[in-house]
């Protein structure tokens, strides 16, 4: 099996109802309510670009780095369609090296629920803190412990869909907080036909306590933490919340 592969061509089918700009404008004000007015920002886990394409569009210079070669392919697609002149980079955020240190770092739509061990999770903030200039902001979302368990968990979810349909089994795995997520997908060709492929993707509950420890240990400050797209304290049954620290 494998992970954000063949997955790749039919992700922004799937997602067609994300509001992308709002995402876009809420991250750009939680960053301007730590104190930064960014100029040049990096998206991590960028995947597909969307989101890096909606900061791009509002005049930010932007770079979009993911480990996908696939879902790169499809954001370069996307930004030549658009005109937009956007690099591009294949990297892992853990390994995270940019050209220049930028303003901000975003990493959107559970890019971090991906880190699955405290390892990785401080390799990436001490990568996005060397990333940074001083006074940067790195800002991120995760979705909480109470929608990977309570949610998720271990449920079964499926859509018929006329362009792509798929089955989707859960297990939840208390020990290590984490969710694993099997996929069936059967996705229309243009000749009428459906591919059938799978994808298996494995997501952990980071608590706001354990990511401050960690944002503070690899040299950020002032961690923040609001509820979805808020700058309300998260609800006990809150399903996402936004962190944004402030590089030393």
């Amino acid at each position: 099996m494998s992970s954000y592969g063949a997955f790749a061509q039919v992700y922004d089918r799937l997602m067609v109802g994300f509001d992308y700009p709002n995402w876009a404008d809420y991250y750009l004000k939680l960053i301007g309510r730590m104190g930064c007015e960014p100029v040049r920002l990096c998206d991590c886990a960028c995947g597909t670009g969307s989101l890096t394409l909606e900061f791009a569009n509002m005049g930010l210079k932007v770079t979009g780095v993911d480990i996908s070669e696939s879902m790169l392919s499809e954001a370069q697609k996307k930004a030549r369609q658009r005109g937009l002149s956007v690099p591009f980079v294949r990297q892992d955020i853990c390994k995270l090296e940019l050209p220049r240190p930028v303003d901000a770092i975003v990493c959107g739509c559970d890019g971090v629920n991906y880190l699955l061990t405290e390892e990785r999770l401080r390799a990436f903030f001490r990568r996005a803190h060397e990333s940074l200039r001083a006074g940067g902001v790195l800002a991120f979302d995760v979705s909480t412990r109470y929608k990977l368990e309570q949610i998720l968990g271990n449920g079964f979810f499926g859509e018929d869909g006329d362009e792509v349909s798929y089955l989707w089994f859960n297990e939840w795995n208390a020990e290590r907080a984490s969710v694993q997520m099997d996929l069936t997908f059967f996705a229309r060709e243009a000749d009428g036909r459906y591919r059938r492929f799978t994808e298996t993707h494995v997501q952990r509950a980071h608590l706001f306590e354990a990511l401050n420890a960690a944002l503070i240990a690899c040299g950020f400050t002032d961690a923040v933490c609001f509820g979805d797209r808020t700058f309300e304290a998260p609800s006990a049954t809150e399903q996402r919340m936004h962190v944004a620290a402030v590089r030393i």
